[in-house]
């Protein structure tokens, strides 16, 4: 069997379990869930980070084929604090220039796609996302990092690959 048929078999799938995403959610309460009931809903975390307040942030990637990728807080308490999609408008407007690359990864998550550009000695990272007055349109947001892994640049576009 083909590249593409196993392509397309990893997109479905990853595509099913991302659509469990909002019947998980429902299952779970700010101040209330623990770390406990957050992994038996979402699964092992893609990377833990370390909060200001003591907790922990788990980091659930839907990259590269989903539009999400969800933060959940984790207090000092081992409760749930909070629970966020991280892809929006509003967290992209808060890269800034000159950014380091590790703080933009905790911010909005495993990247869809990490290319180099040795000649321009820069690094895109792109994450596929919804935008739009319904989350309707597909696009992909880039930041682009310079050779020291600092943000030179940003911007979106629409998604290419749904354009084919």
């Amino acid at each position: 069997m083909g590249h593409r048929f196993w392509t397309a078999v990893l997109a479905t799938a990853l595509l099913a379990l991302a659509g469990c995403d909002p019947q998980r959610i429902s299952e779970l309460e700010e101040g209330v869930s623990t770390e406990a009931d957050v992994r038996a809903r979402f699964g092992a975390p893609e990377k833990i980070w370390d909060a200001l307040d003591g907790g922990r942030v788990f980091e659930y990637s839907r990259q590269p084929a989903g539009h999400q990728n969800y933060m959940v807080t984790i207090g000092a308490d081992g409760r749930m604090a909070a629970l966020r999609q991280v892809l929006t408008p509003v967290n992209f407007a808060r890269v800034q220039q000159g950014m380091p690359m590790e703080e933009v990864r905790q911010m909005l998550g495993k990247p869809m796609r990490i290319t180099p550009y040795d000649l321009k000695r820069q690094t895109h990272y792109d994450w596929r996302y919804l935008d739009g007055p319904n989350a309707s349109d597909a696009k992909v947001f880039t930041v682009v990092f310079d050779a020291d892994l600092r943000v030179v640049g940003t911007g979106s576009v629409i998604d290419p690959d749904l354009t084919r």
